[in-house]
């Protein structure tokens, strides 16, 4: 403090101006390429933000690991991120906070295999294209573990989505694991099916709003007020999903027919799904979940220590959100 009190009173007066900009501006989220975060873009189009009275700033990121690093570093105040790329960064002590849970994988993430795969024991030996320790290798590790195989009975090939997809096509490997719209690709080209799809790991593939500490205690009524904008967000996409995919696919420079393969490999969490995820004592709550999740981190040495991954789950935002009485405001304006 004694450095503070010499300073210039001009100088203090800066320093203020800047501290209560940096509280009080608008909260920067950090928001890439996949439909549930995508789907932030509808709240801003249908003036979701504004209804409940959230200063919010979307800003895209191209590359979904520089959003992580933007988080890490204090760059945003929030970033769209999952609980797997969420617990390194807690494991070396960043202070975040999960505030929402926007949706799970539901068949968007999947193992594909070639016609000499018939089930899991015909995998071993083989070569399988993903994108090394990404959510697909995760599904890869899980889909391995629950069918009496591990990572040692395949040989990984670690390649970007796309490529891993062209090379299954070509026939340069027999399986990959992708997401959509490769998923689409493989299955329209004739090449693949699925053996394995996040269908079947429920709970296991959320993807959040994760916020720093600091930037909760400072913003806390906008948040509050996004989740409240979620809410209408996932009814909209639900009810009216031609005009949702409309919107999005805008977002991502896709036609309304490439982006509509999206919507049914991705469940939406509304209120009540949000409420099971931050209960600790649902068995697909994110607390529950961690240890899975953690395991396979562990397993390829991406952290030393699964965290306390309860002690970063924030649910009072989201009691918070459900427990707000109904909004006075009239028909939603476009932002």
């Amino acid at each position: 403090m004694s450095e503070l009190r010499s300073l210039p009173h001009t100088a203090l007066l800066l320093l203020a101006a800047l501290a209560a900009s940096t509280a009080f501006g608008a909260v920067k989220v950090g928001v890439s390429d996949w439909t549930g975060w995508v789907a932030w873009y509808v709240a801003q189009d249908q003036g979701y933000f504004r209804k409940y009275g959230a200063d919010v700033k979307l800003v895209w990121f191209a590359n979904y690991s520089d959003s992580i690093a933007a988080l890490s570093t204090g760059q945003l105040d929030a970033n769209s991120q999952t609980w797997s790329d969420t617990l390194g960064p807690l494991a070396k002590g960043l202070p975040l906070k999960v505030v929402l849970v926007n949706d799970n994988s539901a068949g968007n993430d999947a193992l594909m295999v070639g016609p000499k795969i018939r089930g899991f024991a015909d995998l071993r030996g083989h070569k399988v294209a993903l994108e090394q320790y990404s959510i697909s290798h995760f599904v890869l590790y899980t889909a391995l573990t629950r069918n009496g195989l591990s990572a040692k009975d395949v040989q990984v090939i670690n390649l970007s989505a796309g490529d891993a997809a062209a090379a299954f096509i070509s026939g340069s490997v027999d399986a990959a694991v992708v997401w959509n719209p490769w998923i689409s690709q493989i299955e329209k080209s004739g090449t693949g099916r699925p053996l394995f799809t996040s269908r079947e790991m429920p709970g296991l593939i959320p993807d959040l709003l994760v916020a720093q500490t600091q930037a909760v205690q400072d913003h806390r009524k906008d948040f509050i007020a996004m989740i409240r904008a979620w809410f209408d967000t996932e009814a909209f996409i639900r009810t009216q999903p031609e005009r949702a995919v409309a919107i999005m696919s805008k977002v991502v420079g896709l036609s309304p027919d490439q982006y509509r393969v999206f919507l049914p490999g991705t469940h939406f969490f509304d209120a009540t799904a949000n409420l099971e995820a931050f209960d600790p004592k649902s068995p697909r709550s994110l607390a529950q979940v961690a240890p899975t999740i953690g395991a396979f981190l562990l397993s390829n040495k991406l952290i030393e220590a699964v965290p306390d991954a309860a002690r970063a789950v924030d649910g009072t935002l989201l009691q918070a959100a459900v427990a707000a009485p109904p909004s006075q405001a009239t028909s939603p304006r476009r932002q």
